[in-house]
């Protein structure tokens, strides 16, 4: 696969807010699929999220 070839696995990343919801959902507008449940963690107190999202190879841009 080359560097440019269409990405079919993101993992996306970052504290469990609004912002990070509204990455989610912006990728499955966009053709993205939920990959599994979330991963949660904590960082002092802070909830950490992870979230893998998959696209078919004839969907990948």
């Amino acid at each position: 696969m080359s560097d440019d070839s269409p990405l079919r696995y993101r993992v996306l990343t970052g504290p469990d807010d609004r912002s990070f919801c509204e990455r989610v959902s912006a990728a499955l507008e966009e053709g993205w699929r939920l990959h599994g449940g979330p991963a949660l963690t904590s960082n002092g107190g802070r909830v950490i999220v992870a979230q893998a999202v998959v696209r078919d190879p004839d969907e990948a841009e």
